[in-house]
C-alpha cells in the first residue's frame, strides 16, 4: 500500500494542449528574463485546472511562481484517467526542468516518469512513491487535522442534530477530510454531551457515500440531497467539482442547510456559494507548488517529503465571511483551543490515512 501525504508580470507562457482531438501545441513567449528558459510543468488528474478546488490552487502556485521568477510555464489538462501517461510523457518532451502532477491518481505515472528521466525534477501533491525516489518531492497535506476543526464547527452549528459529508472516491485523499470530520463531531459530542450524528461517514467502518467520480455535480447534488432528506443541516463534500452539487443543494435549501468546503476556500474559489459557506478545509498547495518549482530554479530541491500541518500552515480552516458574525465567540474559541491541542499533542487525531513523514 502506498503512502499518501502529498512582482513581475508573467515574463513567457508555454501551454500544451494534450487532448484526444491532439490539439497542436502552442507557444508563446515573451523575452525579457533570464528565466525564460526554465520550464515548470503541470499535469491536472481528471478535475481540471477550473475546478475549483484541488487543480485550481495547485495551478495557481505554478502561476505564482512563473510570475515572481519570470519562468516559462508549460501545462496539460487530463479530461480522463487514460491521459495521465500521454500527458506526462509530453511534459518530457517539453524538456521541462520540473513536472507537478496533481493528485494520487497520478502517482504512477509520475513514478515510472521520474525513474525513466533522472534529470528531471518531479513533484506530485497528496502522494507519495512507495519507496523514495531521488528526483521526486512529494508534497502532502494532514487535513484530518483541519476537517476535526470543521467536524465540531459542524456539530456546533447544526440545528437538527445531523450533518452529513461524502466523497469522490474511497481513496485516502478524500476518506483522511471524512475521518477527521467524524472525529470532530466526536469530540464536540463529548465535550458538551450531545449526540449530534454524522450521515455519510462510518470513520470506525470506513463505510460511507461517495459520487464514484469528481466530476459530476448531478451524483454530488443527489448524495447531497440523500443527507439533507435524512436531516443534515451541515454538509461537507469531498469531492471537487463533484462536490459543487453539494453546495448547490444547500443554496437550494433557502438558508436550511450550511456547508463547508474543502482544498481551498469556497468564498473565494466558488463565490456564488459563500451565502451557504461556513468556513473551508484549505490545503496550501499553491505555497507547496511554488517552493517546490523555485527550489529547483534555485538549485535547492530535496526529495524529503513535505506534510502541511496545523502547525506549519500548511493546513488551516479559511475565515467564516458572511458567517463571521452569526458564528458564537465562544465557538470561536473553542475552535483555536482545539488547534493549539492538535499541535501540543493534547489531541490525537486518529485517522490511519494520515501522512507520516517517509
Amino acid at each position: 500500500m502506498k503512502k499518501y501525504v502529498r512582482g513581475t508580470a508573467i515574463v513567457g507562457v508555454l501551454t500544451l494542449a494534450v487532448a484526444a482531438c491532439g490539439s497542436k501545441p502552442t507557444e508563446e513567449n515573451a523575452g525579457g528574463s533570464a528565466n525564460k528558459d526554465f520550464k515548470a510543468c503541470m499535469v491536472s488528474d481528471s478535475g481540471g485546472f477550473d475546478d475549483k478546488s484541488f487543480n485550481q490552487t495547485s495551478y495557481k502556485g505554478l502561476q505564482e511562481a512563473v510570475q515572481e521568477k519570470g519562468i516559462t510555464e508549460v501545462k496539460a489538462e487530463s479530461k480522463s484517467d487514460n491521459d495521465y501517461p500521454t500527458n506526462m510523457t509530453a511534459m518530457v518532451n517539453a524538456k521541462c526542468n520540473i513536472i507537478v502532477s496533481v493528485g494520487f491518481k497520478l502517482e504512477d505515472a509520475t513514478d515510472k516518469a521520474a525513474q525513466a528521466n533522472p534529470n528531471i525534477k518531479f513533484a506530485i501533491v497528496d502522494s507519495a512513491p512507495e519507496k523514495p525516489i531521488e528526483n521526486v518531492k512529494p508534497l502532502s497535506f494532514n487535513t484530518a487535522q483541519t476537517s476535526f476543526q470543521a467536524g465540531y464547527l459542524a456539530a456546533a452549528m447544526s440545528k437538527s442534530g445531523k450533518v452529513g459529508t461524502f466523497g469522490g472516491l474511497k481513496i485516502p485523499t478524500v476518506t483522511i477530510f471524512m475521518d477527521g470530520f467524524a472525529e470532530g463531531v466526536r469530540y464536540y459530542n463529548q465535550q458538551k454531551s450531545k449526540n449530534v450524528q454524522v450521515l455519510g461517514w462510518d470513520d470506525q467502518k470506513q463505510a460511507g457515500l461517495f459520487t464514484g467520480d469528481f466530476e459530476d455535480k448531478a451524483k454530488g447534488q443527489n448524495n447531497a440531497q440523500n443527507l439533507i432528506t435524512q436531516g443534515a443541516d451541515v454538509i461537507f463534500p469531498v469531492a471537487g467539482p463533484s462536490g459543487l452539487g453539494g453546495l448547490q443543494a444547500a443554496k437550494a435549501s433557502n438558508g436550511k442547510v450550511n456547508a463547508i468546503w474543502v482544498d481551498t476556500d469556497g468564498c473565494v474559489s466558488a463565490a456564488e456559494y459563500c451565502s451557504v459557506l461556513l468556513t473551508s478545509v484549505q490545503k496550501g498547495m499553491d505555497v507547496a507548488v511554488k517552493d517546490a518549482i523555485i527550489s529547483v530554479l534555485d538549485n535547492k530541491f530535496d526529495n524529503t517529503q513535505f506534510i502541511g500541518t496545523l502547525e506549519n500552515g500548511g493546513t488551516s480552516l479559511a475565515p467564516f465571511h458572511e458567517f463571521d458574525s452569526k458564528i458564537p465567540a465562544d465557538v470561536k474559541s473553542e475552535l483555536e483551543q482545539i488547534k493549539a491541542d492538535i499541535i501540543s499533542g493534547k489531541i490525537q487525531v486518529q485517522s490511519k490515512v494520515q501522512p507520516k513523514a517517509s
